[in-house]
């Protein structure tokens, strides 16, 4: 395969494009995010895996907003991440100005699709190393969606993105319902994260926030709520 990794616009002779490859496997490298779409909301949770006991924890985002009923979460290259959802956010905003209101989430996720996919296909530019959920409530409802490091995007019920994304998911798709709330979400990534990581979970780690579909509202989730949830042994 020497040579056809060199640039994101060649195809190797098995018709694969081998920077892309690498950088999904940037993404499976990240620190985890978890998205779950309840009965009365949508939630996001991620681990922002902190190395160094100096480094402030505030100081570094996972969960990002990017409109009023609209959230975000990035896996894998951080700095990529924040360039595109600060796209987002404009985005977002220039929607609200046009046409007087929220923007659908699914629009705006195809708009950051579409960007991924023309760094795949032209020179000069190698792919972004990130995959972003997004989470949000419009007039469909609570929804969750996985845009992959291709220009691909999925919707989902409830999925896992990162580090033991694969031991994550087998959790969710044993233990999710249709009628889970967000209460209950929180419990169920919460616990999945400590079943997973055991010894090295901890919960100063986690960074989370959720929209209710009542009144359509980015809320974050403080830490004095995952202690009390974590003391109840979620």
């Amino acid at each position: 395969m020497m040579g056809y990794d060199r640039s994101s616009t060649m195809f190797s002779p098995d018709g694969r494009l081998l920077q892309v490859e690498y950088a999904k496997k940037a993404v499976r490298q990240g620190t985890t995010s978890v998205g779950v779409v309840c009965k009365d909301g949508v939630l996001l949770l991620a681990d922002k895996r902190i190395i160094e006991k100096l480094i402030i924890g505030d100081s570094i985002e996972k969960v990002f907003q990017v409109d009023d009923h609209i959230g975000a979460c990035a896996t894998g290259f951080l700095m990529d991440g924040r360039v595109l959802i600060e796209r987002a956010q404009l985005i977002a905003q220039q929607s609200r100005v046009t046409y007087d209101g929220p923007m659908d989430l699914l629009s705006l996720v195809k708009e950051i699709a579409n960007m991924k996919q023309q760094f795949t296909q032209y020179g000069g530019a190698r792919p972004f190393g990130v995959s972003i959920l997004f989470a949000g409530v419009d007039d469909e409802g609570p929804q969750l969606y996985l845009t992959d490091v291709t220009g691909i995007y999925f919707q989902y019920k409830a999925t896992a993105v990162g580090e033991a994304e694969t031991e994550l998911k087998e959790i969710l798709e044993k233990e999710y319902t249709d009628d889970i709330t967000i209460e209950q979400g929180i419990k169920l990534c919460l616990n999945a994260m400590k079943k997973v990581f055991g010894k090295d979970f901890d919960i100063e780690r986690i960074d989370g926030a959720y929209i209710k579909s009542a009144d359509r509202m980015f809320r974050r989730i403080n830490k004095d709520y995952f202690r009390k949830l974590v003391k109840k042994n979620v």
